[in-house]
């Protein structure tokens, strides 16, 4: 698999169709971590690869370190997942799945907050970085 722009759309078509399966079904209201079940579950379903819940590499000045830093999900190694179920998102979180992307190498992120009533609309935030922009079509 070559990873394009028109590949990583079609994915996030897909991976945005679980999501918003799994809100269809629960509801907002819950804690994030019944949400992140629930997706892991149905991006199984849908045959989606996924890593779940991993420490997230950091390297500084040519040293590894070791971090609590933890991804939520990374998708066919190339789109990050954060999850949230919370009144509302802030900065830091933007700044989160930016961060994460960049350690990860990763060209895409998703950033999902379930406490909403229309998770398409109001609870789905995509970002791309400049890994996307050296993508071909």
């Amino acid at each position: 698999m070559e990873l394009t722009k028109t590949y990583l759309k079609d994915l996030t078509y897909q991976i945005n169709g679980a999501a918003i399966e799994v809100h269809k079904e629960l509801g907002p209201g819950l804690l994030e971590s019944v949400y992140h079940k629930c997706l892991k579950k149905e991006l199984s379903n849908r045959k989606i690869s996924f890593k779940s819940e991993f420490s997230v590499p950091l390297n500084f000045k040519g040293l590894d370190i070791e971090t609590d830093l933890r991804c939520d999900l990374l998708i066919e190694n190339c789109i990050v997942i954060e999850l949230k179920a919370i009144e509302a998102l802030a900065p830091i979180h933007q700044a989160q799945i930016l961060t994460y992307m960049k350690l990860l190498k990763a060209p895409k992120g998703i950033l999902y907050n379930f406490h909403c009533i229309n998770l398409f609309n109001e609870g789905q935030k995509t970002f791309v970085n400049e890994y996307f922009k050296n993508l071909p079509e």
